[in-house]
């Protein structure tokens, strides 16, 4: 009997052994899968990005057609898009509980129609992009192979991770930023493993296989870690916080004014464009077009215009509220450090230090991902200032409330006991249901 008690323990525990392997074999070969495509995708963007924004430059007369490239592309949505209007947001809802399917033509579109906001001027970034050109493209994969509804949520967030983790250079940021973007205060830890592949795959199929380098910037000397200067950097990432609530209210509220005061998406862009026209000859500066890699880089290396940062919001909350396509996460990383920059001199603390605090941790309060704006912060600054990136990212996340970038993101956990939310609740229906708790009770309802 002690025999076959034995056998019988050998064979689970084989049993056990060998679904284990069998899933990290599968999930390796389908998150390759999902890596290629992305990293493939990111390189041919990246490469394009580079060529309009040369172009760009070179003709500055490009600006008078914004209105016209932005009406193109919303005209295209409208006729074809279908519900690839939605963006990342659509990929969160299929991965939470939605029932749509992410159409293949979501990557050619969002591709197109970055590249046309940044030919003619638009300032927008390109995480966005790349997030839904790896989602949709996850999408098809999981199609072709036939996947479990299980398996092709997995595959959607592999999409993220290798889209993200693709076109920063960043796959262990990557990786969480995909794990944790889902819901405030949860990590999908059944798909760490598939996210890794794919991130990691996807960033080595675009630097090693296509050749795409990405830029690093240094924060130099890291202050000393004393008690003045962790109250300084402390109330720095609160204004971090705060300034990722005004981006993200600002460009929602945008979104919706826009939106009310014409009805035709394809008008809405075109008189959006025109406004970016106004706006860069009313304030004489294109410091604040395209993506912002020269105010990045700027704020490491000397003092920019204190309201540079503030520049940088209104214009890229004005183009993506008139329905520009590109994403947020670039000018969130150019208005991070050009506030860190700002603030160097009031906090007396060095001034490429303060911009890399700035560069993640107003990422971190837009898109409520603390631990990946954690890890980009080490993978593009090395680990010398880990405790304060993490402090930053922290203090940052906490003050941006429930708030967002993505209004599909849903609520894992509230950010505090004293602001009980119901789980699963997404950041869209956040005001709402405060709104509806802060109402007086009546009396007939008290009765």
């Amino acid at each position: 009997m002690n025999a076959v008690r034995q056998k019988w323990a050998q064979w689970a525990e084989q049993r056990v052994f060998a679904a284990l392997v069998g899933t990290l074999l599968k999930w390796i070969v389908l998150g390759s899968g999902v890596g290629i495509l992305s990293g493939t995708a990111s390189a041919f963007f990246l490469k394009s990005l580079d060529y309009v924004t040369d172009v760009r430059i070179a003709n500055p007369w490009l600006l008078f057609l914004l209105p016209l490239g932005g009406a193109l592309v919303s005209f295209l949505y409208m006729k074809v898009g279908k519900n690839s209007g939605k963006g990342n947001n659509l990929i969160l809802e299929q991965i939470s509980s939605g029932n749509e399917t992410i159409p293949l033509r979501m990557a050619p579109l969002v591709l197109f129609g970055t590249l046309v906001t940044h030919l003619f001027g638009g300032s927008a970034g390109r995480e966005g992009t790349a997030v839904q050109m790896g989602g949709s493209l996850a999408e098809w994969f999981g199609k072709i192979i036939r996947v479990r509804p299980t398996d092709r949520k997995i595959l959607l967030i592999c999409g993220i991770s290798g889209g993200f983790g693709s076109i920063f250079g960043t796959p262990l940021a990557g990786t969480v930023f995909g794990l944790e973007v889902l819901a405030i205060g949860l990590i999908r830890h059944e798909a760490l493993i598939p996210a890794f592949v794919a991130a990691f795959t996807g960033n080595l199929v675009t630097t090693s296989f296509w050749g795409v380098s990405h830029i690093h910037y240094h924060i130099g000397a890291v202050p000393e870690l004393t008690w003045i200067v962790v109250l300084k950097v402390v109330f720095a990432a609160i204004l971090f916080g705060l300034t990722s609530i005004l981006f993200s209210e600002m460009t929602h509220a945008l979104k919706k004014g826009y939106a009310k005061l014409f009805k035709n998406p394809v008008l809405k862009s075109a008189v959006g464009g025109v406004v970016i026209i106004g706006l860069v000859y009313l304030l004489g500066t294109r410091d604040y077009l395209g993506l912002g890699i020269p105010l990045i880089q700027s704020s490491f290396t000397e003092i920019v215009s204190p309201f540079a940062f503030l520049g940088k919001l209104v214009f890229t909350s004005l183009t993506l509220g008139a329905g520009f396509q590109g994403g947020e996460v670039t000018p969130l990383f150019a208005i991070g450090a050009t506030l860190g920059n700002a603030l160097s001199g009031f906090l007396h603390l060095y001034t490429p230090f303060l911009a890399g605090l700035g560069f993640i941790s107003v990422f971190c309060g837009a898109t409520n991902t603390p631990i990946a704006c954690f890890l980009m912060g080490i993978e593009l600054f090395g680990a010398d200032a880990a405790v304060y990136m993490f402090m930053a990212c922290l203090v940052s996340y906490l003050f941006s409330g429930h708030t967002g970038i993505y209004t599909s993101q849903q609520i894992g956990v509230s950010k505090s006991y004293l602001l009980p939310i119901p789980q699963g609740t997404t950041l869209s229906a956040v005001k709402s249901i405060v709104k509806k708790k802060d109402e007086p009770v009546s009396a007939a309802e008290k009765r």
